[in-house]
């Protein structure tokens, strides 16, 4: 089985998520690609999808719903999961969805969806970036829980019965 992994990622968070889950992939026997939602053209070669975005103010980033929009006939006919990332700190606060998802999971077909924690770098910010996170007093560090997301990556393996999956 071959398998892409795509994200939207403002900060390289998001990316840095998706990278895991393609680790996590590759360990438990699938081949997998990851790119960006821009650059994907096309997803014959592959039998499993895995589409994440960073959150914010509530949505996924718009490459990442285009992504869906543009490709959602062929991945009707694949094994699909959405995952976002964004909430953060320690513990993690119970959060909503975001407002795309439901939607998302419809057009994709998608299989189910995740939320992870994210990161927040103030370095990584520009100005209005940093206004908005002294304003609501978002948490700085990095909250990114790497087992869970590797647990997972397995079962999104497991369930597409690829080989080696106990991890």
């Amino acid at each position: 089985m071959r398998a892409l992994v795509t994200a939207a990622s403002k900060h390289g968070s998001t990316a840095d998520i998706a990278a895991a889950v393609a680790t996590g992939l590759r360990r438990r026997g699938l081949e997998t690609d990851v790119q960006p939602p821009e650059a994907v053209t096309d997803l014959t070669p592959y039998d499993v999808v895995v589409i994440g975005s960073a959150v914010y103010a509530g949505h996924w980033m718009k490459d990442a719903k285009e992504f869906v929009g543009r490709h959602a006939s062929a991945l009707r006919w694949r094994e699909v999961w959405l995952f976002s990332s964004g909430p953060l700190g320690d513990p993690l606060q119970k959060v909503e969805e975001p407002a795309d998802v439901v939607a998302l999971l419809g057009e994709s077909g998608a299989r189910g969806h995740a939320v992870f924690s994210g990161r927040l770098d103030p370095h990584e910010l520009g100005l209005g970036e940093r206004l908005v996170v002294r304003a609501v007093h978002a948490p700085l560090g990095d909250f990114r829980d790497w087992k869970d997301i590797d647990e997972w990556a397995g079962r999104i393996a497991h369930t597409v019965g690829a080989a080696g999956t106990s991890g």
